[in-house]
């Protein structure tokens, strides 16, 4: 089966071609799991013309980890699971995926890969910091889009449990300190390299919101997303403010 999953994974990267309001990522999924479907087709026509079909309904979640749940439904077709079954259970990953995928990758990875690209260009190393960002941010991508398609490919119905045991979340619940650790090194740098040279009030002013910005993120666990970047990023101006 390493063949099929490979070109479902390959399919994946284009699973947003075709996004529309109708079906959200409906249309890429079920295009992606053509190639798992294969060995369906030629055994039951009309059943894998209904699995195509199914694949190609609405589904809306973060594109990165929509492999999970294309790989438990894809298996689910061959486990001879109900179709309105399956269904259910497509509908059912949108939220958690959604969720966990938006605050692994746009409140926590991504911001922190920027803050240290803005560090590294601080400091002249412009074009390493570029290179590092692009190389991580999509390394990681890639890791979690493979693993999620294993994973889901690999567990059909019980992907729900699969997930709740991995490390998918402990690392969405670290993901925001880290986030904020880093915004908080980045900012004050990035403001002390554009208004003058650094000196060490504004170094000192970096450690201190970066570590504010941790005990913000681990007091008060709804300090998350939008509520949690502007608050460490006044704490961050301030603190850069005052060391320059």
């Amino acid at each position: 089966m390493k063949a099929p999953l490979w070109r479902a994974f390959l399919r994946l990267f284009s699973v947003q071609g075709v996004w529309n309001y109708e079906r959200m990522l409906g249309i890429g999924m079920g295009y992606a799991a053509l190639p798992l479907l294969q060995e369906m087709r030629r055994q039951d026509p009309a059943g894998y013309r209904e699995a195509v079909a199914r694949q190609a309904e609405f589904f809306n979640a973060q594109p990165y980890l929509a492999g999970l749940a294309l790989g438990a439904t894809t298996r689910a077709e061959y486990q001879g699971v109900p179709g309105e079954k399956i269904l259910r259970l497509r509908t059912a990953l949108c939220g958690p995926l959604g969720a966990l995928g938006d605050q692994l990758f746009w409140t926590g990875i991504l911001p922190a890969l920027v803050s240290a690209a803005l560090v590294m260009v601080a400091f002249g190393l412009a074009g390493a910091g570029l290179l590092g960002f692009l190389v991580v941010f999509n390394g990681i991508r890639v890791a979690v889009e493979w693993w999620g398609l294993r994973a889901g490919w690999a567990s059909g119905l019980q992907v729900s449990e699969v997930l709740h045991k991995s490390w998918l979340p402990k690392a969405v619940a670290l993901a925001g300190p880290v986030a904020g650790f880093a915004m908080g090194v980045a900012l004050p740098v990035v403001a002390g390299w554009l208004v003058a040279d650094l000196d060490l009030v504004v170094m000192a002013g970096t450690l201190g919101a970066a570590g504010i910005a941790v005990v913000m993120a681990r007091v008060n666990p709804r300090v998350t997303g939008l509520r949690f970047t502007l608050g460490v990023a006044t704490i961050i101006l301030l603190s850069a403010w005052v060391g320059v």
